[in-house]
């Protein structure tokens, strides 16, 4: 397997001496390795995500990032949706997220908006709140159509504009493209709103990839946005780093509470003790420790 760089350049007797943030590094050829098995056994259908009968801690072990930035490659977009998820979700917002949701009554409970396989739902309900997510019938399905934890989370197929139960909050992640929702959405006065989003848009369709501008700003003056955050992926960022890999555009991706009156002072848990990651953002960290150690060592003008 081929390393991401030249690691002899960080040898202790040659300039430049390695910084400790990239000390991991030079065990990248073992991680290369190890990670290539992983995208294979992805694209071979073999890793447990494609089995539903397996738990759900199971589907998602070692489940690699690549997997969560591209769609399979058998996939036919045509009939299919991306294969897990539009994105990668990371462990400490989800913690920060149930922690402002068990703010808001005794026993909340959350609405998954837009479920698809209840992949992204279901690392919430993982968290340790009720989350019952809603699936478009009419909606194109994912290419693992159930991914969820049968577990901690429950599965309705039902519009969102046909929901008919109780919820004390609204998660909105990827609101479908050139849909704005929020109207439907706020009719049921939930305590918060949740938005994952993208404000990239489609250059084919010219539409924007979730919901509409719109829509994740206009919304009644009884509700304030108390939490906002982005999550950039760099542009070729497995490229870069890995040749053999494809190509990607940056994303960022957008994460906005907002809250009713009564519960805009929440605790928003920016003092949460760090959980212990998801497996693929091990991977992230590697990546991004790689991307930026050849930002060092090009500022010390060594071409990489």
């Amino acid at each position: 397997m081929k390393d991401v760089d030249d690691l002899s350049m960080f040898a202790p007797s040659g300039p430049p001496p390695i910084p400790q943030e990239f000390e991991k590094l030079k065990h990248m050829e073992a991680f290369s390795e190890a990670m290539f098995n992983r995208i294979v056994s992805i694209q071979e259908k073999e890793h447990d995500a494609w089995d539903a009968t397996k738990p759900f801690v199971d589907r998602i072990k070692d489940l690699p990032l690549h997997a969560l930035i591209f769609s399979n490659p058998d996939r036919d977009p045509a009939k299919f949706a991306t294969t897990i998820a539009p994105f990668y979700p990371l462990r400490g917002e989800m913690q920060q997220i149930a922690h402002c949701v068990r703010q808001v009554a005794d026993n909340p409970v959350v609405c998954d908006l837009h479920a698809g396989n209840g992949f992204v739902g279901s690392l919430l309900a993982r968290e340790g709140v009720e989350v019952v997510g809603l699936r478009d019938p009419g909606a194109k399905r994912n290419q693992i159509a159930n991914f969820y934890d049968a577990d901690k989370y429950t599965l309705k197929e039902k519009t969102v504009d046909a929901i008919d139960f109780e919820f004390d909050v609204a998660f909105s992640a990827w609101m479908p493209s050139g849909q704005n929702l929020t109207p439907e959405i706020v009719k049921h006065k939930p305590k918060l709103i949740i938005f994952f989003y993208t404000e990239h848009t489609d250059e084919v369709n010219n539409v924007p990839q979730t919901g509409t501008p719109e829509a994740f700003s206009d919304l009644p003056e009884n509700y304030a946005s108390i939490a906002e955050w982005s999550i950039t992926r760099p542009k070729d960022c497995l490229h870069e780093v890995w040749e053999e890999l494809t190509p990607s555009i940056e994303e960022v991706r957008h994460i906005k509470i907002y809250a009713d009156t009564p519960w805009q002072d929440i605790d928003l848990g920016e003092g949460l003790e760090p959980a212990e990651p998801y497996d693929w953002e091990k991977e992230l960290d590697m990546v991004l420790t790689a991307l930026s150690a050849k930002e060092h060592l090009r500022s010390q003008g060594f071409p990489v």
